[in-house]
């Protein structure tokens, strides 16, 4: 019998992922009137024969996939299942020339490239034909021929930052000790099964009641401390759980999932709000910045993930924001037809969501020698710049201006632009400039779209300065803006593109 895995497994990449500077992701095209995300939904649950098989789930030799390469007969393999994928061709946001890249082949480079966080176990789960079959071994001298799953290599170096733990006791409390073997990034801590640190992940997976948790970053110790419900001495830690005592890269495997729940829904403006999730009691959780997290949530029976990147609580009071408070804050746009957000927005407090922990490749190491910083963000590729700024004013010895420039349709549109007002009125190396492309008759501010000229007036480079911008926003709007940034003398390590 196959054995079809169930779990999903959106990996660390989204659409507000950073990319290289050149490239900001696949551009959508329009679908079919009837082609939506939900319309795919009902056809898929709609009893039809997606496979062409009957139902029967088969082994797929590579010689057999390499057969299915056409439109009208469409195979792909992604992480070692098959799926036939002529049905979803209509339905794929990215179009069908992004699909039949993968035509007949294994599509899980190409797939984890672009768009590797979404769900499609879930969204294809109806059209899998079977499990790509694996290939015998060569038959050495003297033993059996076998078949068998590859095991992955693991690099020596990944062996000598293995981290250790140990653990010790007295009569009322047991401590457990991770030595990292490097320094810790606070921020990259999550305390509750977990703890994970930078590209790689360990996983020390014990059950504990609300610990008390010390660090010593510098010298890359983690110290967990539990109070014990009755004096005595403890023979073990008990039965560890799944995942115990594991190092791996936090890309070969899958977001852990955490229930948080709703605090409280607010408007930001006439189809945005502010959600405010808080983590589950005993949870220490800090989105590092520039990072995203995913919401996971169940509608009609499917399994769908967004990715959406932290806000801070509250512009005006960024600097001034309790480092105690690990509520999560998500500024997330309400769409008409939007089967995610629409979901999001029905939800009042006290209801729950999945939410995993940081993901993303950003990094703030490229801004220790800044001293300009210029945010380009269009819509709600604002969300990653909130923290940036954030970050920008409480470093004003090193990064002495941080500019945004702020693209939108209409006045309304703006996101918390009284916010951005007060803080650039009250903090002299912060500049906030905003351009509409549907201006009223009275707007006085900038008005069109990016272009080079818009940009020559905005940036200042002063000579001795480190320059460093980040655009976020559609796919058309970053490769526009990417490119008159390096017109303007920008090179690649100048530059950081979000994918919105």
């Amino acid at each position: 019998m196959l054995n079809i895995p169930t779990q999903s497994f959106p990996a660390p990449s989204s659409q507000q992922r950073v990319a290289p500077s050149g490239q900001s992701g696949r551009g959508k095209v329009a679908l079919k009137p009837g082609h939506s995300l939900m319309d795919w939904i009902r056809f898929s649950k709609s009893g039809k024969d997606l496979t062409g098989l009957r139902g029967r789930l088969i082994e797929v030799t590579q010689e057999e996939l390499q057969k299915h390469n056409t439109r009208e007969d469409c195979w792909t393999c992604i992480r070692g299942m098959v799926y036939n994928v002529t049905p979803y061709m209509d339905y794929h946001p990215g179009g069908e020339e992004e699909l039949m890249k993968a035509a007949g082949i294994d599509g899980t480079g190409l797939f984890d490239q672009v768009h590797r966080w979404v769900n499609y176990e879930s969204m294809l789960k109806e059209c899998l034909v079977g499990r790509m079959a694996t290939k015998p071994t060569t038959a050495i001298k003297g033993t059996h021929t076998h078949t068998h799953t590859p095991t992955p290599t693991v690099s020596l170096w990944i062996l000598k930052l293995r981290p250790l733990y140990d653990w010790f006791q007295t009569d009322v409390t047991v401590h457990v000790v991770v030595y990292t073997k490097r320094k810790v990034n606070p921020y990259t801590l999550i305390h509750d099964r977990n703890l994970c640190e930078g590209p790689l992940a360990y996983s020390c997976s014990l059950t504990v009641t609300f610990p008390t948790v010390h660090t010593a970053f510098s010298v890359g110790k983690i110290q967990i401390s539990i109070r014990k419900k009755a004096k005595g001495k403890w023979t073990s830690l008990g039965q560890p759980l799944e995942f115990h005592n594991t190092f791996l890269r936090k890309k070969d495997r899958a977001p852990y999932y955490r229930h948080c729940v709703m605090v409280s829904k607010t408007e930001v403006n006439h189809n945005t709000h502010l959600f405010r999730l808080q983590l589950p009691r005993g949870t220490i959780m800090h989105v590092p910045v520039g990072k995203h997290v995913y919401l996971k949530a169940f509608i009609q029976d499917s399994e769908i993930v967004r990715p959406y990147t932290p806000v801070v609580q509250h512009m005006a009071i960024a600097s001034h924001q309790s480092s105690q408070d690990s509520d999560l804050y998500l500024m997330i746009k309400v769409y008409p037809d939007g089967v995610f957000t629409q979901h999001l927005n029905s939800l009042h407090t006290g209801d729950r969501i999945y939410v995993s922990g940081p993901e993303g490749m950003f990094t703030v190491r490229p801004l220790r020698d800044v001293t300009h910083l210029y945010l380009l963000a269009a819509g709600t590729g604002f969300t990653p710049m909130a923290r940036l700024i954030q970050l920008a004013l409480q470093n004003t010895d090193t990064i002495r201006h941080t500019g945004l420039l702020f693209f939108n349709q209409r006045e309304e549109d703006i996101l918390w632009r009284c916010e951005l007002d007060e803080l650039a009125a009250n903090n002299d190396s912060f500049q906030v400039e905003y351009v509409l492309s549907e201006p009223c008759e009275s707007w006085t501010g900038r008005k069109g779209r990016v272009e080079e000229s818009m940009l020559q007036d905005f940036l200042n480079r002063p000579d001795g300065s480190k320059c460093y911008a980040c655009v976020c926003g559609p796919a058309a709007f970053t490769d526009l803006t990417i490119g008159l940034l390096k017109q303007q003398g920008f090179s690649e390590g100048e530059l950081c593109a979000f994918q919105g």
